[in-house]
């Protein structure tokens, strides 16, 4: 028929946005700026998106010899005794480094608090042998949403054990792209392991341990990764 042809949908439509929006970030930035005016930590949380372990493919593409493409499975079945990985990241925004807590259960407010903890406990302390107070930014969503009330209660009993006065910074609904970790850490992370299967827990680590937007010679271009732990994950539910 003259003048039509196959076409894909177009994501155009975004809806309404809320009319406090730019001043729901301009507050967290401010927040941000005053904590590290202070001299006191402020990091950006989340967790990476699962991923399965074995030879199953893996988005991106890598060099290789001509011909020979690195032979995958055809379906994206969990293997059982693998299973899947779950990356929680805490980047250090004064410090500019990336840690990880590789979890290889499940992905719950216990676990992304003991993240946090065990960031602190490795690193954090020693960096910022000082404070008094953490700012925490992150999704609204998740194991460290907004509505999840074992989220508060272990920040709680991190922030008594640790005497800190911990604060939370929520971005807003529809946003978390925005959150520093996603561009900061994630996105390399992800290009990093490209074309590359998730064989084992051992080469995820390796992989994640090895990427860097660190130049070589110029230490103070880009950021490193500090450190990565490898845990399994408090079983309660949220």
């Amino acid at each position: 028929m003259s003048g039509f042809s196959l076409q894909a949908n177009q994501k155009t439509r975004e809806g309404t946005s809320h009319p406090d929006r730019n001043a729901q970030f301009e507050y967290i930035n401010a927040q941000v700026d005053a904590f590290q005016a202070a001299g006191q930590p402020t990091i950006s949380v989340d967790t990476k998106k699962k991923e399965l372990v074995g030879d199953f493919k893996n988005g991106g593409r890598e060099l290789r010899l001509k011909g020979e493409p690195e032979p995958v499975r055809v379906h994206d079945f969990v293997i059982p005794e693998l299973g899947k990985v779950a990356p929680y990241g805490v980047y250090d925004i004064a410090a500019n480094t990336g840690w990880i807590n590789l979890g290889i259960n499940h992905d719950t407010a216990a676990f992304a608090v003991e993240s946090i903890r065990r960031w602190w406990q490795q690193l954090g302390q020693a960096r910022y042998h000082q404070a008094k107070r953490l700012l925490i930014t992150a999704d609204c969503g998740g194991s460290n949403g907004a509505r999840v009330r074992l989220w508060k209660t272990e920040l709680q009993a991190l922030a008594d054990q640790t005497g800190l006065s911990i604060t939370v910074a929520h971005l807003p609904p529809g946003t978390s792209k925005w959150n520093r970790i996603e561009h900061r850490l994630f996105a390399f992370i992800t290009q990093n392991w490209r074309g590359k299967p998730l064989l084992t827990h051992q080469v995820i680590v390796q992989l994640i341990a090895s990427t860097t937007t660190e130049a070589v010679g110029k230490p103070d271009c880009g950021w490193k990764l500090a450190d990565l732990h490898r845990t399994g994950c408090d079983e309660r539910s949220d």
